[in-house]
């Protein structure tokens, strides 16, 4: 496994335009009355948008032969902004294959996309594939120990996992509920991205900040959420940043969760 380290996944380039951008944040829950967020005239579009750009360079790693697709999941994810994404046009990325670590019974593979305006880190969990004497790598972060500071509620949206798979990610457990059975799901179940990016929202509200303004995102999928799921978010004050959790009844669904608005 050690081989993957470090290794390229090559460059691609990725056009859009002022449509694709509002469609994102429709689907990550923007309200018609966000106008900045849905509508052309002044629009700003949302920085968690670049993931659906970049999606290509970890559905590249599994065909290459790094792991089995068919056990392998997103177990967090990463973002940093460089600057904000332009309303429509054409952004260049590269990808590479960062850290491998050995977790004992699975292996953890960073794919790292790079581009002028942001990078981006997927975490894929892949059992089966660790025992071969690397590092185990950092552990993940712990919920805080003080109470929190803000309690928010967000509820999903039913046609929510319907209208973000347009976004790229066709996986047909997100809309199908014979796929979704076969995957181990009693039916169709939000994407991961859609839900890390849809608490931006509550949160960069309760902090007075705008979502658009986004700086640096983090966040562990702990479970799944389903479309119409009413989440409760946990929120702490982290020397300029915002640590959360998101729990849905007595499942935790998003852990380790930290943003910085600019």
């Amino acid at each position: 496994m050690n081989d993957w380290r470090g290794r390229t996944l090559g460059t691609r380039t990725a056009t859009y335009d002022e449509a694709r951008a509002i469609l994102y944040a429709l689907a990550a829950g923007a309200p018609a009355t966000a106008l900045d967020l849905v509508f052309e005239r002044d629009l700003r579009v949302l920085p968690t948008f670049a993931l659906t750009l970049a999606q290509w360079a970890p559905d590249e790693l599994g065909p290459a032969g790094a792991f089995d697709v068919s056990t392998a999941v997103h177990g967090s994810q990463r973002l940093r902004v460089r600057k904000p994404l332009p309303p429509s046009g054409t952004i260049a990325m590269e990808a590479r294959v960062g850290e491998v670590w050995d977790k004992g019974r699975a292996a953890v593979f960073e794919v790292v996309v790079e581009s002028e305006y942001f990078d981006a880190t997927w975490s894929i969990f892949a059992p089966g594939s660790g025992g071969f004497g690397g590092e185990r790598g950092p552990s993940s972060r712990r919920r805080p120990s003080a109470d929190p500071a803000r309690t928010l509620t967000l509820r999903t949206s039913p046609n929510q996992a319907a209208l973000y798979r347009l976004l790229g990610d066709r996986h047909h457990m997100h809309i199908d509920p014979e796929a979704a059975k076969a995957a181990g799901m009693p039916r169709p179940f939000m994407h991961g991205l859609c839900t890390l990016a849809a608490l931006t929202l509550p949160i960069a509200e309760a902090h007075e900040a705008h979502p658009a303004d986004l700086a640096e995102l983090d966040g562990r999928f702990a479970a799944p959420v389903f479309p119409g799921d009413e989440l409760t978010i946990e929120t702490w004050d982290d020397s300029g940043a915002i640590l959360f959790e998101a729990t849905t009844g007595d499942r935790t669904v998003i852990s380790g969760g930290r943003a910085v608005f600019g």
